[in-house]
């Protein structure tokens, strides 16, 4: 579907997932905005996306006075599909969990884009769409990850909630990906990560993890299909039904 005369805003658009979205929407011929935290990281993903449509915006979107002066810096209804991708995730056993981290992660998985989508409310056209992310975790947790089944849940939660109140004048959905080979795991040693993408694969029916382009195509769908909403959409290989 070309995307020509929408204008998407992409939050976490600078690297893996939400560049990859990005990067999507600008070869359907859509305006982009991406917005992260890193001033570093924005300017290299315009360099690598090269596009006159495309708008770099740095922004903390845990920073609720931040997000509230952005958004009223737009012009009403000049938004078409707002799609939240940044997160911050943390692993370990529950019983050294920390409770400042899984806080930081709930400001940043859910709080943020709660309040994005909250003072995004009049930028967004009527049609428009509102896209979440959350996680296999939710439905299928695994060890050492109680934290992040938590707040992947509270996503799905509210995205369900909000197609509800929002509809007919807007659609609400969310991502549910499985491993995605992004920059999540840029920090581990080559062997580590390439050993965890391997054994994730082996137990999964398409013998793969996801590239992120796998992911962002989801989450143009949910964006642009005018008869889904409410819906949370598996982007994980099988893995809900792997034994």
């Amino acid at each position: 579907m070309e995307l020509t005369g929408k204008n998407y805003l992409i939050v976490g658009g600078s690297s893996g997932i939400g560049l990859a979205t990005a990067q999507l929407a600008l070869a359907r011929d859509a305006g982009v905005e991406i917005i992260g935290r890193s001033a570093d990281k924005l300017k290299a993903a315009a360099q690598k996306l090269g596009s006159d449509r495309l708008v770099t915006t740095p922004l903390d979107m845990t920073d609720e006075s931040a997000v509230r002066a952005f958004f009223a810096s737009k012009p009403d209804a000049s938004i078409d599909a707002l799609v939240i991708s940044a997160s911050n995730a943390v692993h370990g056993p529950f019983e050294t969990a920390q409770t400042a981290d899984i806080e930081r992660m709930f400001a940043s998985k859910f709080m943020g884009p709660f309040m994005l989508a909250r003072e995004a409310l009049p930028k967004l056209r009527d049609g428009g769409a509102i896209t979440f992310f959350s996680g296999v975790l939710s439905r299928r947790p695994g060890r050492n990850g109680a934290g992040l089944t938590a707040v992947n849940a509270a996503v799905e939660g509210l995205s369900r909630a909000l197609a509800l109140e929002l509809g007919p004048r807007l659609r609400v959905n969310t991502v549910s990906p499985g491993m995605a080979k992004t920059d999540a795991y840029a920090k581990m040693p080559d062997d580590q990560r390439d050993a965890m993408f391997k054994s994730v694969a082996a137990g999964l029916p398409v013998k793969r993890v996801a590239d992120a382009a796998d992911i962002a195509e989801a989450a143009i769908y949910l964006s642009t299909n005018r008869f889904t909403t409410g819906h949370v959409l598996d982007v994980d290989g099988g893995h809900l039904i792997a034994g």
